[in-house]
């Protein structure tokens, strides 16, 4: 079984993604698990850059195939941001404080114009500095409140485009099912299946 290294940090992601990959042969491995505390730069201007950059960057450091993602949410009236600073949007220390700003500052914004989305970007790399891509994204709208319990981030303040919940209304095999994360894993997943075929054998996709 091949050991598949997670790079985050996030709690939240972890339980995503083992869910996502709990049927291949794989062993799923995190950061904290490994006692891994390096931080690779985000120096790219796009989600991909970025998700490429940290997997590569953690597949050199620790030998084992990794997967990495980058993504945020992009609202229109605030031209895109917080983007790729989804995660460190105003400098504010954390999930509530995030989007608690960006209520604030879509505040004068009607309804109609409120469209948003949620992109990702998964980078799969092994350790010889091969990298591959996958993207998904879910298209909305920024609500002006907060609603749900479920999720993290940005999820309780990101209606989905086709329905009247919020992400975090969501039951976490629902979201996990349509979420711009999902979307993007279940390719990666896909060239994941294709890596560990041309080592081991053909891979039943049940997905």
């Amino acid at each position: 079984m091949r050991k598949l290294l997670i790079a985050t940090h996030n709690q939240g992601k972890v339980r995503e993604y083992r869910e996502l990959l709990a049927d291949l042969p794989v062993e799923v491995t995190f950061l904290d698990e490994l006692g891994i505390t390096t931080e690779i730069d985000e120096t790219g201007e796009s989600f991909a850059e970025n998700a490429v950059l940290k997997a590569l960057g953690y597949a050199e450091m620790t030998g084992l195939w990794t997967w990495a993602d980058d993504s945020g949410l992009e609202v229109d009236a605030l031209n895109g941001e917080p983007g790729i600073f989804s995660a460190r949007y105003g400098g504010l220390p954390d999930d509530q404080a995030r989007y608690t700003y960006l209520l604030e500052r879509l505040a004068d914004v009607p309804a109609g114009q409120r469209a948003a989305r949620f992109r990702c970007v998964v980078a799969l790399a092994l350790p010889d500095g091969d990298a591959f891509t996958a993207s998904g994204a879910i298209e909305g709208a920024i609500v002006t409140a907060p609603r749900g319990g479920n999720g993290f981030g940005y999820d309780p303040i990101f209606q989905i485009e086709w329905s009247d919940l919020t992400m975090a209304e969501l039951s976490p095999e629902l979201k996990n099912s349509i979420s711009h994360r999902a979307k993007a894993a279940r390719s990666a997943r896909r060239i994941l299946m294709t890596l560990l075929e041309e080592l081991d054998g053909p891979q039943e996709d049940v997905l």
